[in-house]
């Protein structure tokens, strides 16, 4: 993967910046998804944020290599705290962390949001605590999608500030949208996880030690939600 060459997890996830959008891209890593985007002319401005040294100077050595230092800006902060006022996001992305981690950026940074800007954000696992998040927030799920790349799924989802919203646990669970479209991807993740949660149980009631009830029901209620959504494909 490189500035000509995105994953397919990233080449998704570009889908969702809006056309000419300024983007703000958090834990850019080697900043390949705002120069790709550059160079294709899909966004008008772009700041790449990285909290660690490594990937930070990777992200300036792929901007400068690519002559858009005057497009792209390259800073060094944690979350959010590399968006400034002047700079008139429009579009956040966040990817490859997991959705807690995803969460405690936004709530970190919520004096960085204006609130009109478009979220894109791809957890890696942690979903539910994330949507419970945007809801919480008034973020509206406008879209979510589902991959498998290299053996794993990849969770996209996109959400604008749009007045309250309520999601069930279900579908805080699930997603609500990829719950309405029920794709064979996502039938297979869910199919997987069931197996797991399964032995899982089966492991809590042999394991010696009492493992604490509360845990115990929470598995049981999740078994029995992916029970009953496969149940009805």
């Amino acid at each position: 993967m490189n500035q000509h060459t995105l994953s397919m997890r990233l080449e998704r996830v570009a889908a969702h910046v809006p056309a000419g959008a300024r983007l703000a891209d958090i834990g850019s890593d080697h900043g390949y998804l705002p120069v790709a985007l550059m160079r294709r002319g899909a966004i008008s401005a772009a700041v790449a944020g990285e909290v660690a040294l490594t990937p930070f100077r990777a992200a300036q050595r792929t901007v400068r290599e690519n002559d858009l230092e005057q497009r792209i800006t390259v800073r060094m902060a944690s979350g959010l705290a590399a968006i400034e006022p002047g700079d008139g996001i429009t579009a956040i992305s966040i990817c490859g962390m997991g959705g807690e981690t995803i969460r405690d950026i936004l709530e970190a940074g919520k004096a960085q949001l204006s609130g009109r800007e478009r979220l894109i954000l791809q957890p890696n696992g942690g979903e539910q605590p994330l949507r419970q998040w945007l809801m919480q927030h008034d973020y509206r799920i406008v879209t979510e999608e589902l991959l498998r790349e290299n053996r794993f799924y990849y969770e996209i989802i996109v959400a604008e500030r749009d007045g309250p919203v309520a999601y069930s646990p279900e579908e805080l669970y699930f997603g609500p949208l990829q719950m309405l479209g029920r794709s064979q991807v996502f039938l297979s993740k869910w199919q997987h996880i069931l197996r797991h949660k399964q032995q899982t149980l089966t492991s809590f009631a042999q394991a010696r030690q009492a493992v604490p009830e509360e845990k115990v029901q929470e598995t049981a209620q999740q078994a029995k939600w992916i029970s009953e959504l496969l149940s009805q494909a």
